[in-house]
C-alpha cells in the first residue's frame, strides 16, 4: 500500500510538471458579430525585467474586413486599450502592410481573412516568481462588408512568472514568424528622397550596390490621413537601381511629414524577401540625380565573378580548410614520384570534386530559398544530421590514414599507379571533402559575391558559385599542371607513413570540432550518442581492415566487407533516427565568449532601440562552426586594448549567433547584403549614421582604427 501511495505521488508530480506549462499561458477567444479575436503570447511564461511579444489575432468572416492604422478614404483603425498589472507597460501596435480595398469612388486600406497585430509588453523587475499575471485588453474596430458595424471585445491573457530563459509557445511559432515577415523593414541599405511640386510628390529610392533584382509593382501607404489622393493612380518605375514613384496630393492638403510604408511586389532585399519598407522624410530632399554613367548588368556580373574567383583562392588559407588540406598534400607527394603526365589529370578530377560539391550545395540553397526557407551560406552545418554524417566520414577517413583499413591505393607504395580507378576516386573525394568543410567560412571578397549571387537569377548565381569553386581549386590545378613545380616536393620514403598518420590526427581534430558544434546545437546527450556511434564505426572499420584485405581468402573478404557496410549503415540510421529523442535544447553561451566585452544576444528590436537612441552599436554575426569567426573572436575581441575601447566609447556589443538556423539573423545578414558569416557591423554614435561593414578577417588594429575614425557622434561611413 505504501509503495502504491509513493507511485501515486510520483505520477501526480509528473502530471504537474507536464501540465503546468500548458496551463501557464491561458487566453480567451471572443467574438463580435463578424470577427473572432484572441490575445496570444509568443512565450508561455514571462521573466522579471524582460519584454515579450503578444498579438491580437483577428479572424474575419468571409468577405468582411477591418482597417489598417490609416483607413484611407473611410474606415477606422483597430484600437487596443490595456489594463495591465502594476509596473507593466505595452508598446504600440506593429502594423503589417495592408491590402488595397477598392470600392469606387473610395479607396480604403485594410485586412481580410486573418491578421496578427503584435505588440511588445515590458515586465517590471520586481514581480514575484510563480505568480499568475493577468493581461486585459479591450479591442475595438470597425468591421465592414457592404455595410460597416462597430465591433469590439474584451480579452484576457494569463501568464505565469518564472525564472530562467523564456520558453516559446510551439503552437504559435509559425504564426508569429509569418506575422513578422509582414512588418516593414527600417534599414536595408536603400536611401529615399522626396520632393513636392505642383500638387505632385515624387518619391525616389536608391538601391544598395548589392541589389540587382526587380521590385515589381510598388505602392505607398501613408501613415497620416490626407497626405495623398488615395484614388489617384500611383506610377512607379525602377530603372538603373533607382525607384521613382509619383503621388498626387489633394488640393486642400497641408504640407506634412512624408511617413509611411512602401510595398514592393517582389521584396526589398531580392525576390521572396520582405515586401514592406518604412520611410520617413521630414523635409523636401534633393531628388537623386542620375549620373549618366551606369555600370551595365554584364559589368556587374563580371565584377562579382572576379570577386568569387579571388575569394575561392583565399579560401584555401582559411582555418576551416587547414585540417583537410592534408588529403591533397599527400596526393601531391605521391604524384611527385609518378608519371608527371598523370598529375594534371588528378588536378582536373580534384577540381571536378570541388565544382560538383559547390553546385550541389548552391543548388540546394537556391531551391530551399525559392521555397521560402530563410537560409544562408554554410546552412549545411546548421543541420545536426549533416554534422553527424560529416563526423562519421572524417572519422573513418582518419582511421584509414592510421592503417586500420585502406581506402584506395596506399600513399606509401612507390609503385602505385595514380591513374587507376581508385586513384581517381581519391582525388574526387579530396575535392568533395575540402569543399564541404571549407564552405562555412567566408574569405575576403566572398561576402559581397555571395550576397550578390543569392539575389540573382539562377544562372547568374550558379556562375558565381562555379567561379568560387574554380578559385578554390586553382592552386592545386596550377601545381598539378606544371610538372616542374612537383620537383620541389620531397621524394617519397618511410617519412610518408609518419606524415600520413599525423594527418589522420588532424582529421580527428576536425571531428572534435564538429562534435563541439553539434553539442551547441543539440546538447551533450546527442554528442554522447554520436561518440558511441563512432566507436561502433571504428569496429566496422577494424573488421574490414582485419579480414577484408587482399591477403585474406575471397570469401573472408566478401563477408567482412558486407558486415562492415551493414554495421555502418545500421549505426548511422539508428543515430540519425534518434536525433530528436536524445537531443535537448542546449543552453548555449556563445554570446559571452569574449571576456571583458559584455555581449548581448541579437534581437531586431534591441538594435532598433539602440539606433533610435543614437548609441554606438557593434554587431558580431558569428557561428560556432565558423572557425574564422572563432579565430577573430580569440585574437581581436580577446585583445585587452579592444576591450578597453569598447568600454571607453560606451559601445553596445551585440552577438548574433547563427550556429543553428535562425530566420531573424538570416534576414539581418541579407539586410547588409550578406548571406554568410563572419560579418562585423559598426553603427557609430549619432542619429543620422550609416552602418560600417568591417572585413571578414579582422585584427585588433582594424577594429581600433574604425573606432578612432568613427567614434565621434555624427560621423557616417561613405
Amino acid at each position: 500500500m505504501i509503495r502504491f501511495v509513493k507511485h501515486i505521488n510520483s505520477i501526480f508530480f509528473l502530471v504537474v510538471l507536464v501540465v503546468a506549462p500548458l496551463l501557464a499561458s491561458e487566453s480567451t477567444i471572443e467574438r463580435s458579430e463578424h470577427v473572432e479575436a484572441q490575445l496570444l503570447s509568443e512565450v508561455v511564461t514571462i521573466q522579471p525585467g524582460k519584454s515579450f511579444t503578444v498579438a491580437l489575432r483577428m479572424k474575419m468572416d468571409e468577405h468582411w474586413h477591418t482597417y489598417w492604422r490609416n483607413g484611407a478614404d473611410a474606415g477606422l483603425a483597430t484600437e487596443i486599450t490595456w489594463t495591465l498589472p502594476e509596473g507593466f507597460s505595452a508598446g504600440e501596435i506593429k502594423w503589417p502592410f495592408p491590402e488595397i480595398i477598392d470600392t469606387p469612388p473610395l479607396v480604403t486600406y485594410g485586412f481580410h481573412d486573418q491578421i496578427f497585430l503584435m505588440m511588445e509588453i515590458q515586465a517590471p523587475e520586481n514581480i514575484e516568481l510563480g505568480k499568475q499575471m493577468r493581461l486585459s485588453a479591450k479591442a475595438e474596430w470597425l468591421e465592414c462588408e457592404d455595410v460597416c458595424i462597430p465591433g469590439g471585445v474584451e480579452l484576457v491573457l494569463d501568464l505565469e512568472v518564472t525564472e530562467g530563459s523564456a520558453k516559446i509557445d510551439e503552437k504559435w511559432v509559425k504564426a508569429f514568424s509569418d506575422a513578422r515577415i509582414l512588418l516593414p523593414l527600417e534599414d536595408s541599405g536603400w536611401e529615399f528622397a522626396a520632393i513636392e511640386n505642383n500638387g505632385q510628390i515624387m518619391l525616389q529610392g536608391l538601391s544598395p550596390d548589392w541589389f540587382d533584382s526587380d521590385l515589381g509593382d510598388v505602392y505607398f501607404f501613408p501613415y497620416e490621413y490626407g497626405l495623398i489622393d488615395y484614388a489617384a493612380q500611383q506610377k512607379a518605375e525602377f530603372k538603373n537601381g533607382t525607384l521613382s514613384l509619383n503621388l498626387t496630393r489633394p488640393e486642400a492638403a497641408e504640407k506634412m511629414v512624408i511617413e509611411g510604408i512602401l510595398v514592393s511586389q517582389n521584396g526589398w532585399r531580392g525576390s521572396g524577401s520582405e515586401r514592406s519598407h518604412y520611410i520617413k522624410i521630414e523635409s523636401q530632399s534633393e531628388i537623386i540625380e542620375e549620373t549618366g554613367v551606369e555600370t551595365s548588368a554584364i559589368g556587374n556580373i563580371f565584377y562579382f565573378l572576379l570577386l568569387a574567383f579571388g575569394g575561392g583562392i583565399i579560401l584555401n588559407l582559411m582555418p576551416c580548410v587547414l585540417p583537410v588540406l592534408s588529403l591533397k598534400i599527400m596526393g601531391f607527394v605521391q604524384q611527385a614520384s609518378e608519371d608527371k603526365s598523370q598529375a594534371w589529370k588528378h588536378g582536373v578530377v580534384f577540381t571536378l570534386g570541388v565544382l560538383v560539391t559547390f553546385w550541389t550545395l548552391a543548388g540546394s540553397l537556391l531551391i530551399l530559398r525559392a521555397g521560402g526557407e530563410q537560409l544562408g551560406w554554410g546552412f549545411q552545418l546548421q543541420e545536426p544530421v549533416f554534422l553527424i554524417f560529416l563526423s562519421a566520414f572524417l572519422f573513418l577517413f582518419g582511421l584509414s590514414m592510421f592503417g586500420v583499413f585502406e581506402i584506395g591505393t596506399s600513399l606509401t607504395t612507390i609503385e602505385g599507379k595514380t591513374g587507376n580507378k581508385k586513384g581517381w576516386a581519391g582525388s574526387f573525394i579530396s575535392g568533395v571533402t575540402a569543399t564541404v568543410v571549407a564552405t562555412p567560412c567566408t574569405a575576403p571578397f566572398m561576402g559581397s559575391a555571395l550576397g550578390f549571387a543569392l539575389t540573382q537569377p539562377a544562372w547568374v548565381s550558379m556562375s558565381i558559385f562555379t567561379f568560387l569553386g574554380l578559385g578554390m581549386a586553382f592552386p592545386y590545378m596550377l601545381l598539378a599542371s606544371i610538372p616542374a613545380l612537383l620537383k620541389f616536393i620531397p621524394k617519397p620514403g618511410r617519412w610518408m607513413e609518419s606524415m600520413k598518420e599525423f594527418m589522420g590526427f588532424l582529421l580527428l581534430a576536425t571531428v572534435l570540432w564538429l562534435l563541439w558544434v553539434l553539442g551547441l546545437q543539440t546538447g551533450a546527450n546527442m554528442v554522447i550518442v554520436v561518440l558511441g556511434a563512432l566507436l561502433v564505426l571504428g569496429i566496422a572499420g577494424w573488421i574490414y581492415g582485419r579480414w577484408g584485405n587482399l591477403a585474406m581468402p575471397q570469401k573472408s573478404r566478401r563477408i567482412s566487407t558486407v558486415t562492415a557496410v551493414a554495421i555502418t549503415v545500421v549505426t548511422l540510421f539508428l543515430t540519425i533516427d534518434n536525433v530528436d529523442s536524445f537531443a535537448v535544447t542546449p543552453q548555449r553561451n556563445l554570446a559571452l565568449s569574449s571576456d571583458g566585452i559584455q555581449w548581448q544576444n541579437y534581437s531586431e528590436s534591441l538594435v532598433n532601440k539602440l539606433n533610435n537612441s543614437g548609441k554606438a552599436v557593434f554587431i558580431d554575426f558569428t557561428a560556432a562552426w565558423c572557425l574564422s569567426c572563432q579565430v577573430n573572436d580569440r585574437i581581436t575581441f580577446g585583445s585587452e586594448e579592444v576591450q578597453n575601447k569598447f568600454s571607453e566609447l560606451g559601445i553596445t556589443a551585440i552577438k548574433a549567433d547563427w550556429t543553428s538556423r535562425d530566420e531573424k539573423i538570416t534576414k539581418a545578414l541579407a539586410g547588409f547584403g550578406r548571406n554568410s558569416v563572419p560579418l562585423y557591423v559598426y553603427f557609430p554614435p549619432g542619429i543620422d549614421r550609416k552602418p560600417i561593414l568591417l572585413p571578414e578577417l579582422i585584427t585588433p588594429g582594424i577594429v581600433l582604427d574604425v573606432f578612432d575614425k568613427h567614434g565621434s557622434a555624427g560621423l557616417t561611413s561613405n
